[in-house]
């Protein structure tokens, strides 16, 4: 793989982390009810079920392209389709995500690690953003070396993506400043997506 494949997966797998959604809630959440300490925790926990989905499909594209390599341009174009819904949705959306009532509650770390693997482990639609997204850099022959870089980038941009947010976010001027701007954000993620998944398609 060389530098610009892992710079396309690496602002891929950001852009998909810094999108508003459930995920970003749930970390706003644990860290405006709890402390910082547990947004962070909640964002680790997270980054745990996206690198376990990761793997997932590296090692389950990989066996399944070296069977039957014809389908790895049907992956392909249905991993640019779901991109470009993706993208499509993010345009469409409000920012709603992000203007949730916070209550005062405090919420303990053992809580906030469930709720950040569970967000993750049981949203379908990390297996499928992964298909999509690494259906244009797997292939049959690679070494093991550069799956582990494919599985070990997501988790590590999503880890440090959510810790971050969370340290930022237990300053309520940051707070303010995201739910104000969450509009922005969906446009701008929803523009890149849907320039991404025009050059899957048109390859």
């Amino acid at each position: 793989m060389g530098f610009m494949s892992w710079l396309s997966i690496a602002g891929i797998c950001f852009l998909g982390a810094a999108c508003p959604g459930p995920s970003l809630a749930v970390v706003m959440r644990h860290t405006v009810r709890g402390s910082r300490r547990n947004g962070m925790v909640t964002g680790m926990a997270h980054c745990l079920g996206v690198g376990f989905y990761a793997l997932l499909t590296v090692s389950g594209l990989a066996a399944l392209l070296a069977l039957e390599p014809s389908l790895q341009k049907g992956v392909a174009w249905g991993g640019g389709a779901y991109l470009a819904w993706l993208g499509i949705k993010a345009l469409r959306s409000n920012g709603a995500s992000l203007g949730e009532s916070i209550s005062a509650d405090k919420a303990g770390v053992l809580e906030a690690a469930r709720d950040g693997l569970m967000i993750s482990l049981l949203n379908p639609k990390l297996m499928i953003f992964f298909l999509a997204l690494f259906s244009q850099f797997v292939s049959p022959d690679m070494g093991w070396t550069v799956s582990l870089v494919m599985v070990l980038t997501p988790l590590l941009i999503d880890g440090a993506w959510f810790c971050l947010v969370a340290v930022f976010l237990s300053r309520r001027r940051c707070l303010d400043w995201f739910r104000k701007h969450a509009r922005l954000i969906d446009r701008m993620t929803g523009t890149v997506l849907l320039v991404i998944a025009l050059r899957v398609l048109t390859l």
